[in-house]
């Protein structure tokens, strides 16, 4: 366990965290934190008892970018929280083995007036800003910030990009588009 924790301290401190202070050693802190906590998810079977659900497609960026998130799997239990501990959404990849691979992680808050042209309100964590405020992603979905941590496999863009171009979906894995209206 102290060898596990060593590690674990050794990756999270070699993030790009904010520059030194108070604020560098809580953010190193809080990602040790996340570290410890999503090493069970790992193996998948393991994140989906801990209430992360499934979403059966796996999501590239649409807007023309390259990468993707990978399949995404919502606890909504911690929507709204920025506890390091509980994120609410694990990204995974397939392993090429017919199984899912631990990528990264993502915290989602809701704008507290849903207007797109305020963020008076936006959290932050790890020293890192939310984005957004974004409009939902689903119907029903409120406007939201969202703070994405590639955790688990590097993103050479770094590791709060939305993206990750290290990440593919595989062909047939991802949500069809609607047909246009003739």
């Amino acid at each position: 366990m102290a060898r596990t924790l060593a590690v674990i301290m050794v990756g999270a401190t070699a993030l790009a965290l904010p520059g030194p202070g108070p604020e560098l050693g809580r953010a190193a802190a809080d990602m040790a934190v996340t570290y410890r906590v999503t090493a069970p998810y790992q193996q998948h079977a393991n994140g989906v008892r801990a209430g992360y659900r499934p979403d059966q497609y796996c999501v590239f960026d649409r807007a023309g970018g390259t990468g993707a998130l990978g399949y995404p799997h919502f606890n909504h239990a911690h929507d709204n929280s920025t506890d390091p501990a509980q994120p609410t959404a694990l990204f995974y990849e397939d392993d090429g083995k017919g199984g899912k691979r631990l990528v990264g992680v993502e915290w989602l808050v809701y704008d507290r007036d849903q207007n797109l042209k305020t963020d008076d309100d936006r959290p932050s964590m790890f020293g890192v800003p939310f984005k957004g405020p974004n409009r939902g992603n689903f119907p029903g979905q409120p406007v939201h910030y969202a703070l994405h941590l590639w955790l688990w496999k590097k993103n050479p863009r770094g590791q709060f990009t939305t993206y990750n171009p290290a990440v593919t979906c595989l062909p047939g894995t991802t949500r069809p588009q609607p047909r246009p209206s003739p």
